[in-house]
This record gives structure tokens, C-alpha cells and sequence, in this order.
């Protein structure tokens, strides 16, 4: 006895796909088909008429496709001459697979999310039977995704992570400790699949666990898109993620190939929503398309939940009226400390350098842009349409230091101690110096003002109160008037922003 629970898979089997015009609803075109291969001997699994625009498509075995070919054209022989049949032919390597749910269009939705688009569907609605056809090399990632759906079996989630300096090494540790507790609590199986750098890749179908150092040393596979893409279509996985903690300009030209091929992505590179607004807009539809997500939480704030809820007020109608912050742990270190101690502007850099909190040429942090950047981000989530060019940035390194090698600029910092001392002691009273980016204007309108520029603030506001390297937001709102919606905390470093792309694949996962 049939359990009716079961996904029965019947392989090897063939669509013959009979298509013309003008004779759909014509009496006795389905009995002459099935007259026509009983006939030959051939059996009839499913006949149906959804799955071709003006054609009806049989499914029988493989081994009988071509006599059914054979055996149709001859029947429908006169209908060709007169031009009521235009073509049949058969689709060999198939699968069917059949199941029992009265939620079909929730594994629909899942199929199609994973690239996935049955070739014919046949429903018993008093049964509640479903059948489904699909190429056999799609076989087992439907079976896997109707077994979620049907048991509750853990949904299994694959992830590339391309990257494992200190963010992705730091995010490949935490989501190994975490992997069990999420299986327990969530059913989500997080498997990290292949692991990249620029030169090499390093794959493992069964998940890489606290080996992968060693694995992506001893890797001979040399870095590629394609190979990434072709080892995931090999092994049929379903729900795949890519994950970039790169900082590469060049890396991120990829991201639409891999939501074509099945991928969401996850990342803390900043690049692509920073792209003109032609490519960026294009990207948004093309995720629209495949129905894939791109979250980037840790653009702007690392670890704090910035983005979504800049999202959320947007979405809800909210008029955000201005957005005002310190959006850089390295600045915010800098001027905290400089404001508060006797300490030269130069000594507080080197400290920052000593700790890891700068970039190896300090100038990629005191040049503003990457404060710039992520207002620009901020920007967009409004629907904004500014470029970079359009925002104006106070760049903190004097025309002398500009364009001389990483090594003499650190060799000759004091050089920039005088100015920065001056601009210290002719602030007001009671005030400090915090480098700011400010998104204002008409919010409404198509473009807004942007703003990065070193200012002086009275040392008991929100912004004064700054400590150490964290960072602040201000969000306005018509609604909240002058009162702003304060979010603070750690703005920088690696555990937090590995915390918040975490974050994202989890968020991620439980919506697949």
C-alpha cells in the first residue's frame, strides 16, 4: 500500500509536446492522441494542455518518446498539411515527480525562487495529488525543497563566502559556533560551501568545518565566478547565498551573475549601492526579476540596525527630513580622543594605526570618502538619485600630503598637527571636534544635499557624548519634529560587522 505522504519519483520519462493552432477544444483531439500510442503499444502517464501555449504535451517513457513522435505525426498528418499542427517533438531526461499537498503554490513560489520552473503540472484537487515534471539534473533539488515544505525537514542553506581576511574569517568562526543552535532552534542548516579569495577557491558539498583554513591553503583551484556557479548546478544545491566581504571594486561587477544563477547576496561591501544610479537602479530590477535579495546591512554601521530601520520608516511613509551622524569608528576614535587629551593630532593617528583601526594608508580614512560613501547609501534608501559627485567632502589631508607615497605621508604626520591644534582651541567653550556626515535638503525632491565635513559640537549633545570608537546616528522625521531617532553603539571592527552580515544570511534564511 501507497503511503499518500511519499514523493513517489519516476525517472526516465519524456514529454512529447503535440503544438498547433486552431484545434485546442476541437472534439476527439485528446482520444485520437491516446488512440495513436495505445496503439503503438505506448503508454500514456499524463496528457495536459497548460503546459505549451496552444499545444497539448503527453508524457510517456524515454525509450518510447521517438516511436510517439513518430506515431503523432502520422495521425496528424492531414492537420500538418493544413497547418493546424505546426511541430511535435519530445523533451527526453526527465523526472516526475508526485506528492500529496494542499499548499502547491507555496512549493511553486520555493521552485521558482531556486531557479526551478516545472516543465508540466498536473493536479488531482479532490486528492490533494500534485505531479510534477522537471529535467533530471533538477531531480533531487525539487525533492529537497518539496521534503521542507511537506516533513518540516531542516531547510538546507548554501553558502560562498568570498573573503576571509578579518570580516570573513572572523563570520566563517561565528557561523561554525552557531551552526548547531541554529539547526536546533531555527531548522536551518547553514553549510558554507566554498570559500574565495582573489587567487584561490576552496569547495566542500558537505560543508567546511574548523579545517577550512587548511583546506583553502592546500586549494589548487584557482579563484573563478564561473567555477563557483558550475560547482553549484553540478551538486543541484538549493537556497544558495553569496556572501562578499571583499572590498573589491571589480568583484562586485559579478553580482548580477549570480542572482541569474540562483544566488541571494549577502554582503559588507559597499561598491555596488555606491555604483551610478543607472547600474544600481538596473541591479534592483534584476533581483526583482529572479526574485532574489541583496542585503547589505553593514554598508553603513556595521553591527547596528541602521538600514532597516531607515527601510521600514521609508516604507511606512514616513518623511525622513534629515540623516546626521559620525559614520566612521576611525574618525570617531581620532576626534573623541583628540578633543579630550593634550595629545598632538599625529600622536592620536598613530594610535589609531597601532590598533588596527585605520587602513594601511590612513589617508583612505582622513580623505572623507569613505564617510561619503556610506551617506550616499543612505541617500539611495530614500530613493534619492545622487552621485558621488554631488556630495561635498571636507578632505582632512592638506594638498601637500596628498600625493606622496604611503610611507613618506606616515613619516611626515606632525605636519598636520599646527592646523588641528589651531582649529581645537578656537572652538567655543565646552565644545568638541566630530567629523560628520549630514544628508538635509528636500528629502522629498529628487536630490539631496550631502554634507562630510568636520564640525564642532557643544560636548553635552548626542554627538558630543561620543566615546571611544563608536559611531551615531540622528534620523529626523516630520513626525518626531526635532526630536531624532538615536542610534548608537560599536561602529567598527571586524566582530560586529562579521555580527551584522551573520545577521543578514540569518534574516535571509528564514525568509527562503
Amino acid at each position: 500500500m501507497t503511503d499518500k505522504n511519499a514523493i513517489n519519483i519516476y525517472r526516465n520519462k519524456a514529454l512529447v509536446n503535440f503544438e498547433g493552432k486552431n484545434f485546442l477544444g476541437q472534439i476527439g483531439v485528446d482520444s485520437r492522441i491516446f488512440q495513436a500510442l495505445n496503439g503503438g503499444g505506448i503508454s500514456v502517464g499524463v496528457i495536459s494542455q497548460q503546459a505549451i501555449e496552444n499545444g497539448i504535451s503527453v508524457l510517456v517513457d524515454e525509450v518510447d518518446a521517438e516511436d510517439a513522435v513518430k506515431f503523432l505525426k502520422k495521425e496528424f498528418e492531414k492537420g500538418a498539411k493544413e497547418g493546424h499542427v505546426s511541430n511535435i517533438y519530445s523533451i527526453d531526461n526527465l523526472s516526475v515527480i508526485g506528492f500529496v499537498y494542499d499548499n502547491y503554490n507555496k512549493i511553486l513560489s520555493e521552485l521558482q525562487r531556486n531557479k526551478i520552473f516545472p516543465l508540466l503540472l498536473s493536479q488531482i484537487a479532490s486528492a490533494g495529488r500534485v505531479n510534477i515534471v522537471v529535467t533530471a539534473n533538477q531531480t533531487e533539488i525539487t525533492k529537497n525543497i518539496i521534503e521542507t515544505e511537506i516533513y518540516g525537514k531542516p531547510k538546507t542553506v548554501h553558502l560562498a563566502l568570498i573573503g576571509h581576511g578579518n570580516v570573513g574569517g572572523t563570520l566563517v568562526e561565528q557561523i561554525l559556533d552557531s551552526a548547531y543552535d541554529i539547526l536546533k532552534r531555527k531548522r536551518v542548516d547553514l553549510k558554507i560551501v566554498a570559500i574565495a579569495n582573489s587567487k584561490k577557491i576552496a569547495f566542500n558539498q558537505a560543508g567546511f568545518g574548523s579545517d577550512w583554513r587548511q583546506k583553502i591553503k592546500f586549494s589548487q583551484t584557482e579563484s573563478s565566478v564561473e567555477k563557483l556557479v558550475d560547482f553549484a548546478k553540478e551538486h543541484h544545491l538549493e537556497n544558495l547565498v553569496m556572501v562578499d566581504n571583499t572590498a573589491s571594486k571589480d568583484f562586485v561587477k559579478h553580482y548580477p551573475t549570480f542572482v541569474e544563477n540562483g544566488f541571494d547576496v549577502v554582503g559588507s561591501n559597499k561598491i555596488y549601492n555606491t555604483l551610478p544610479i543607472s547600474e544600481y537602479r538596473d541591479f534592483r530590477k534584476l533581483l526583482e526579476k529572479n526574485k532574489k535579495k541583496y542585503l547589505y546591512e553593514t554598508n553603513v554601521g556595521a553591527g547596528l540596525p541602521l538600514i532597516d530601520t531607515i527601510k521600514l520608516l521609508h516604507l511606512s511613509g514616513e518623511n525622513i527630513t534629515r540623516i546626521k551622524g559620525v559614520f566612521s569608528g576611525t574618525l570617531s576614535y581620532v576626534f573623541n580622543n583628540f578633543s579630550l587629551r593634550n595629545d598632538k593630532f599625529s600622536v592620536i593617528i598613530r594610535e589609531a594605526m597601532d590598533k588596527g583601526f585605520t587602513e594601511p594608508d590612513p589617508r583612505e580614512d582622513l580623505s572623507g570618502n569613505d564617510v561619503a560613501r556610506k551617506l550616499l547609501i543612505l541617500a539611495r534608501e530614500l530613493d534619492l538619485i545622487n552621485e558621488f559627485p554631488d556630495i561635498n567632502i571636507q578632505n582632512l589631508v592638506p594638498q601637500t600630503l596628498l600625493d606622496i607615497n604611503k610611507d613618506e605621508f606616515i613619516s611626515r604626520l606632525e605636519e598636520l598637527d599646527s592646523e588641528y591644534q589651531n582649529i581645537k582651541e578656537n572652538q567655543k567653550p565646552d565644545h568638541v571636534l566630530r567629523y560628520v556626515g549630514d544628508l538635509h535638503g528636500n528629502l522629498q525632491e529628487e536630490r539631496g544635499e550631502l554634507d562630510v565635513k568636520l564640525i564642532s559640537v557643544p560636548s553635552n549633545s548626542a554627538l558630543g557624548q561620543l566615546k571611544g570608537s563608536d559611531s551615531i546616528f540622528e534620523i529626523y522625521t516630520e513626525s518626531y519634529g526635532e526630536n531624532p531617532i538615536v542610534i548608537m553603539g560599536a561602529g567598527a571592527g571586524a566582530k560586529v560587522t562579521a555580527r551584522g552580515v551573520f545577521g543578514d544570511i540569518l534574516r535571509l534564511s528564514e525568509t527562503k
